[in-house]
């Protein structure tokens, strides 16, 4: 898997972004535009004081997860409240915060620091894509950070007309779970390679095996810089520690974790290019004979399926005294 950034749904904020326009080039919209795009557009006031919880989080193909295993997972529940607050769900807080609802134009509203389109709004349902916005420009369809669309329901749609459980409705489908098998498949058949390693939404687990060792997984939540529990999943980090080593050191480096536990040392830190070579064989060296006879390595697994994956490790070892 390669470290690429990726753009994660921040629930909860308190603050908004300016007002933005779909296409700055061509101006401002003029005033039979605006009267168009106005009478056209959803009113949340027909579903004032309605509660309404996610039930999923899909890319427009249908799926939950991308080829890297990010995967989106639906947590909203959010009540519109006239004429210009929305109510969403803090698991901080444990309970609805209010937040202003700003329109922008169109069918675009920003609330909790979030630009969404409001696709559908009914007594039932909501269907809301969320916006990539960079200044005053949203990014179009085919962008990655705006191919986000959240499905909610009422609790009564749920429970009467649909007769399940909120939770039943969050689980991965079928789709899902072919596409994730068909991801890890492809890992089965070249295990070391980095471009089809994806990120397990159950990290790898690494356990030392006695008392000489450590092992400690490191967490980058971050909610003031946007850091939600996805990066830990998505470039999980572990530090390593090992006493009584041949020599001491501090190394940085990744590892691909093929399903079947093996290392493969992928990404080396901290060194010139031309360095890189013999720093690669010496981390190889160390991951065969300390890591591997060590630590307990557990794979990491997507929806029952283990799979390549790739980590970040920060290896520290002691000589003995």
């Amino acid at each position: 898997m390669n470290f690429r950034p990726i753009f994660f749904f921040l629930p909860i904020c308190l603050f908004y972004l300016a007002s933005c326009s779909s296409d700055p080039k061509k101006g401002e919209p003029s005033a039979v535009q605006k009267a168009i795009l106005e009478a056209t557009n959803p009113d949340f006031k027909s579903v004032n004081g309605v509660r309404f919880f996610e039930v999923k989080r899909r890319f427009k193909n249908g799926l939950s997860f991308n080829k890297d295993g990010f995967q989106h997972e639906p947590t909203w529940i959010i009540e519109f409240k006239a004429p210009d607050t929305m109510l969403a769900y803090s698991p901080e807080k444990k309970g609805m915060e209010s937040f202003y609802l700003q329109y922008d134009h169109g069918k675009v509203y920003n609330f909790a620091r979030e630009y969404f389109r409001a696709i559908k709004v009914s007594k039932d349902s909501l269907v809301l894509q969320r916006l990539q916005v960079d200044g005053k420009v949203i990014a179009g369809d085919d962008d990655i950070r705006s191919d986000v669309y959240c499905t909610f329901y009422t609790k009564d749609y749920i429970d009467n007309k649909l007769k399940t459980t909120i939770g039943e409705l969050q689980k991965p489908t079928k789709a899902d779970t072919l596409f994730i098998k068909e991801l890890s498949q492809k890992t089965y058949r070249d295990p070391a390679n980095p471009e089809i390693a994806f990120a397990a939404i159950n990290p790898v687990v690494i356990e030392p095996r006695g008392k000489l060792v450590t092992a400690e997984k490191i967490s980058t939540v971050d909610p003031n810089n946007n850091r939600t529990h996805s990066y830990d999943y998505m470039y999980p980090q572990y530090k390593l520690f090992i006493a009584k080593s041949y020599k001491e050191f501090n190394y940085s480096f990744s590892l691909i974790v093929d399903a079947n536990g093996k290392m493969y040392v992928n990404r080396v830190d901290g060194v010139m290019r031309d360095d890189v070579p013999p720093r690669k064989r010496l981390l190889q060296g160390i991951t065969d004979v300390y890591l591997k006879n060590l630590f307990k390595i557990t794979p990491g697994k997507t929806l029952g399926f283990p799979h390549s994956s790739e980590i970040t490790i920060y290896l520290v070892g002691k000589l003995a005294k």
